[in-house]
Formats: structure tokens, sequence, C-alpha cells
């Protein structure tokens, strides 16, 4: 998405920024390894399909996506001028990635005069600690509240830039809810998604194994969403040189 293309979340402990190109050799690395394509359903790809694919989450309008990278002591300040750039989301920084896709509800599709007409959306959503020596320390959960804060915080303009970049829909869309598939075995996954509001719709796995958990969000709560996080999230500008 182009929404967040300049826009960082801050926290004390954790900041998220748009996957940018100096992103990319970092987690190209880090997406070598078979322990991290087995948990994301991912193909290793060379760092040039790679630099394609930042590209183009970058561009489609149905893919938000953030690098999650640890905040440095001196970056969280009370001042609401504080600004994001390269320099503190530096490799050593990086944590892993969080992710939002979109797609239409199939069952809210409506055939009228020849065009489809857009209702519910639903958006799925992955993230991912990359940094084995980091797992199991509370980032993930740090880094899905802030996420999820976005969201909620941005609805109107992640729904605006999905309906705008869809040709053939028409009508009116919304967030119906937030899902994650989740292996029915990784209990510390769901654990997880169950602390931040997440409910399974059933206790029992699919055909591929896996839990579904939806959330419904609004924009009402970023509030208990920032409460959860326990400090105060700030959206603030990210300052980024000159792309490839």
């Amino acid at each position: 998405m182009i929404l967040n293309e300049r826009i960082a979340i801050l926290t004390p402990k954790v900041f998220l920024v748009p996957y940018s190109e100096h992103h990319v050799p970092t987690y190209n690395d880090w997406m070598q390894d078979e322990e991290l394509q087995n948990a994301t359903s991912s193909e290793p790809l060379t760092l040039e399909q790679e630099y394609e694919m930042q590209r183009s989450w970058r561009q489609d309008a149905d893919k938000l996506t953030f690098i999650a990278c640890i905040t440095p002591p001196a970056l969280y300040e009370p001042e609401d001028n504080v600004k994001i750039s390269e320099e503190h989301d530096s490799p050593e920084n990086m944590l892993g990635d969080v992710n939002l896709f979109l797609s239409e509800d199939d069952e809210e599709e409506e055939e009228s005069t020849g065009d489809r007409r857009l209702g519910g959306i639903i958006g799925e959503v992955e993230i991912m600690i990359a940094r084995k020596d980091l797992q199991g320390n509370g980032y993930g959960k740090r880094i899905l509240l802030a996420f999820l804060w976005y969201i909620s915080s941005s609805l109107d303009g992640i729904v605006a830039e999905y309906c705008s970049n869809h040709r053939g829909i028409s009508g009116q869309g919304y967030l119906k809810f937030l899902r994650v598939k989740i292996g029915g075995k990784n209990t510390r996954s769901i654990r997880l998604f169950e602390s931040v509001g997440f409910q399974k719709i059933s206790d029992k796995v699919n055909y591929f194994g896996e839990l579904e958990l939806r959330w419904v969000i609004s924009e009402k709560d970023s509030a208990q969403l920032a409460q959860l996080q326990g400090t105060v999230l700030k959206c603030v500008e990210y300052s980024l040189r000159k792309q490839i």
C-alpha cells in the first residue's frame, strides 16, 4: 500500500516502518532459513526476486506491510516532532515483519447490471519474528498490538485505497473482520492472537491442520489496543532517501 509509505509506528520497545528497498538484503537473508520458510509457507527467492517482491508489496493496494525493529533507547521521546529514518532501522535493529492481506468476502459479492459490488473485505494478518535470538521475549505481542492499532486508526484510508485500485468493483467497502490461520499445534501463536482479542471460530482444525481466529475490528478499538500496549503509541514521519 501507498498509505503507509512515509509513516512509522513508534513505541518504547518496538517500532514499525514501511518495507523499503534498503531492508531487502537482510530480509532475503532471513528467508533462506528453512524454519522460516516452513513457518511462513514461503519459497526462497533470489535477491533480485526479493526486490521485485518488495516493490509489489509497496504498490499493491491489497497488501499493508511493515518491518518491525527494536527501538533504540534515545529514539522514543515525549516530544511530538520525533522522526524516524534509515539510520534507525539498520539491520542490527530489524526484528521481522507484520502484514495485512486484503481480499473480497466472496459470500457478499452480488451481480447487478454486470458490475460486481464490493461489500465486506477480509483482512488476513501475518507476523514473523525472524531473529531467533529474540524470539520468546514478548516482541511479537508488542508488534502485533502496534500493527492492530494502526489498522484500527486508519480503517478509512486502508479501505479507500483497496477499493479505488480494484477495477470493476463498485459500492462502499468495509473491513468485515481480521483473521489469522495458525497450525493447530502452534500453541504459542494461538495464545498470542487470543491475548489481543482474536477468537477461534472452531476448536477443530481445517483440512490443512489449521485453526482460524477472527477479530471484528473498528476505529473505537484504538484506545483499547493502546491500553493493552501499556504505553503511548505514536504515528510519526518516516524519512526515506530516494529509492534505487
